[in-house]
């Protein structure tokens, strides 16, 4: 019996090590951002490509409003609720006080400038995908923008999810898997699967999960359940989506759809943010939407 209980011991004390490592934070190379200088000018497109107004800024908020990026807005999910955090250039309760490669390693590898781990409420996953270079273009024009002095909420997360630390296990299954859509020989599809897959994260919103949260690639924006259990996001793939890449670019300008609907919801915050960009990445996601594998 002593020998069971000793290796039943040392059986517990592997796990427990293997664990500690797998789950452990992975940041990226202090010099991963060497040589890279940011832009604003070209930060701003990568901002509302990338939706942060929509998560980020006030909720409502319209206009030069949607600058102010202190936070607040609550998202449901099975797991709990979620509360945007201030990422305006305040100092004390914005990121005003982060690097670049702060930035990067929030965007890429989920982790705080302290090592923990980010919840994948924040689409890391998605932006993993994004280049360095645009992350520190982000970061230049963020800094352009008004400070706020609002303080970030506590997400709202009970046991065992409020254990940051088995996050680095979900990231094992779920990050880093790279783009859905192979790489395509089209120059337009390619740009469009980046702004699509990468910085607009499309994915989180239009494609169903696993029981752990993590997105089914084999489902890749075939519509999914809402977080908050009442309706569901469309199927935006062609098996779903009968709309032309001129009806699909015309759409995300300016949120009417061919049946002379109007975009409503979230997808209203996902339509101003996409009416700053260049008629050429509007044309480059309809052009990706048609590319990608229709699911009936």
């Amino acid at each position: 019996m002593r020998r069971f209980l000793y290796a039943l011991l040392a059986l517990i004390l592997v796990g427990g090590v293997g664990i500690w490592a797998v789950t452990r934070p992975s940041p990226l190379p202090a010099d991963a951002l060497a040589g890279l200088n940011g832009d604003p000018g070209r930060g701003a497109r990568v901002f509302w490509a990338g939706g942060c107004a929509s998560c980020h800024a006030a909720p409502e908020a319209v206009g030069d409003e949607r600058l102010k990026l202190g936070g607040g807005l609550r998202l449901s999910s099975p797991f709990g609720t979620f509360v945007a955090p201030n990422i305006s250039p305040d100092p004390e309760n914005g990121i005003g006080g982060w690097s670049a490669l702060d930035l990067a390693n929030a965007m890429q590898r989920g982790l705080s400038p302290d090592g923990r781990h980010y919840y994948p409420a924040f689409p890391y996953t998605a932006y993993a995908n994004a280049s360095l270079q645009d992350i520190v273009d982000l970061k230049a024009f963020l800094d352009t923008l008004p400070p706020v002095a609002t303080p970030s909420q506590s997400h709202e997360i009970g046991f065992p999810f409020n254990i940051r630390r088995l996050i680095g296990g979900w990231k094992v299954l779920n990050a880093d898997k790279g783009f859905v859509l192979s790489t395509p020989a089209d120059v337009q599809i390619a740009r469009g699967r980046y702004l699509a897959e990468a910085l607009g994260h499309c994915g989180e919103c239009h494609t169903p999960r696993g029981p752990l949260g993590g997105l089914r690639r084999d489902a890749w924006l075939a519509g999914a359940p809402l977080p908050t259990g009442k309706g569901r996001t469309p199927n935006i793939t062609p098996g779903g989506l009968d709309w032309s890449a001129t009806d699909i670019a015309y759409y995300l300008e300016t949120g009417f759809t061919p049946q002379f609907d109007s975009a409503g919801g979230e997808m209203a915050s996902v339509v101003a943010n996409m009416a700053h960009l260049p008629a050429e990445d509007r044309a480059a996601i309809a052009a990706y939407l048609k590319a990608v594998p229709a699911i009936e």
